[in-house]
């Protein structure tokens, strides 16, 4: 891994140590300026540039402070879009454990009432002005003054040379961009010497700075798209997974990367990668192809011609498969069909009404797990109004009215449970949707006659 991708992150310490005492002086005489001048604002640039060499002790505190405030806001914004994950970065060059990185994603919680505020110590300062303030009410003015008269006996040349040592400095402690840190993880991925920790490494870097769209629209450019993809053949299955995991999350709600991606060719290796005998890696690649086709034609097409309707139809007829790869097939099952009734002639798609694909989503609707039955339902009602479908198949050959009177008589026991009772409400009234739906197909193929 670059050094200076890994490292940066760990320099401040060694500065503050190397921090001389006429610079700090410095420092102390544009802090007392900004004390007593009628117009802080004015002064407060200069004195900017003077803190990364205060007094250790004073600094220390500043620094912590706004660590502090910046890991508080990346927390309060981590759920809104086209946001800078600079902050991940520095979780990654921290070295902080990958695994707790990568969980964090996989379980993100909505923010609770009153996280996104952020004021003086329960959460840091909500603004560098902020800190600099609380900084001036607890300094010694007299230790400050003394400072500056230190640097009033300085010369000019002397003056310029100890700004250009703090601007050097600042320079030195400059937070790395996103457009940086994925450059390094892209040089990394591109080196075929590191070692294997360190590929993981830059992958696991990359997944975080992705997720912000214009960070994904810069993948390509900088030629992280080819490296990711190249990965998804590694011998390797947690490289490979973690490279699928990335093209998802790139390619989420995202035509441009959607169109990059499939340029690429990574849409029939995602679609053999689904079948790997390791479960998260085809949870991953499943997950990723899904990301890759939902509203997108041109990848749809490729995923029928490539029979990705076989597949999601093995998946969802085989008990055997972890349940989440069955959601997800059940979900992208719910997601194509509703493409093909807002943006697509449904009719030429004839294998969504195919009999044995039919069952298999409504066999679904029978498992134990709430969650898998809310899906199964809801591509079942997608499915009954295509014209392609044929609810004559589904009453004889999959038994769906059946099914869902089963399910009916299921879910009133269901309801006697306090802690289940409003989630088993709404797929009660999900149920009856569908079963209202399926009745009036019915109803109306039998009212038509042929002439």
């Amino acid at each position: 891994m670059n050094q200076a991708g890994r490292s940066f992150a760990r320099r401040e310490p060694n500065f503050l140590e190397d921090a001389s005492e006429p610079v700090s002086s410095l420092f102390a005489f544009e802090f007392s300026r900004l004390r007593d001048h009628p117009d802080p604002d004015s002064v407060l640039p200069s004195l900017l540039v003077a803190i990364p060499v205060m007094g250790k002790d004073l600094l220390l505190l500043l620094f912590l402070f706004s660590l502090l405030a910046a890991a508080a806001a990346a927390a309060a914004v981590d759920a809104r879009a086209n946001k800078s994950s600079s902050l991940e970065g520095l979780f990654w060059a921290t070295g902080k454990d990958e695994s707790e990185l990568l969980a964090m994603m996989e379980s993100k919680e909505e923010p609770s009432a009153g996280e996104d505020e952020i004021d003086g110590f329960a959460g840091g300062f909500s603004s560098l002005d902020g800190m600099l303030q609380w900084a001036i009410g607890h300094s010694d003015p007299e230790k400050l003054k003394e400072k500056a008269m230190d640097v009033q006996r300085l010369s000019e040349d002397e003056l310029k040379k100890r700004r250009l040592e703090i601007k050097e400095l600042m320079e030195k402690l400059k937070m790395p961009s996103d457009a940086e840190l994925m450059k390094i993880a892209i040089a990394d991925l591109n080196n075929s010497s590191i070692t294997l920790e360190d590929r993981q490494r830059a992958l696991n870097e990359l997944l975080f700075l992705v997720e912000p769209i214009d960070n994904a629209n810069d993948l390509d450019k900088l030629g992280g798209l080819v490296m990711v993809i190249r990965e998804l053949d590694n011998t390797e299955t947690h490289i490979r997974t973690t490279s699928a995991w990335i093209l998802g999350k790139a390619s989420q709600n995202n035509a441009l990367v959607q169109n990059q991606i499939l340029t690429h060719g990574a849409l029939t290796k995602l679609m053999k990668m689904v079948n790997s005998s390791f479960t998260e890696e085809a949870v991953k690649a499943l997950y990723a192809i899904s990301a890759l086709i939902r509203n997108n034609e041109i990848g749809q097409r490729l995923f029928y011609s490539e029979e990705g309707y076989i597949m999601l139809q093995d998946i969802m007829g085989n008990s055997s498969i972890d349940i989440r790869l069955r959601k997800k097939a059940a979900f992208l099952v719910a997601d194509l069909a509703d493409y093909q009734l807002q943006y697509a002639d449904n009719s030429e798609l004839h294998f969504l009404g195919n009999r044995f694909f039919l069952k298999a989503v409504v066999d679904l609707i029978l498992t134990p797990d709430l969650d898998l039955q809310e899906k199964a339902l809801l591509a079942v009602r997608s499915l009954l109004q295509l014209t392609s479908t044929d609810a004559s198949d589904l009453r004889d050959f999959c038994s769906l009215d059946r099914i869902l009177e089963s399910m009916r008589e299921h879910l009133e026991k269901l309801m006697l449970e306090e802690d289940l009772r409003d989630y088993v409400k709404e797929i009660e009234s999900l149920r009856r949707e569908v079963a209202i739906i399926f009745q009036s197909k019915l109803d109306k193929q039998v009212a038509w006659v042929p002439t």
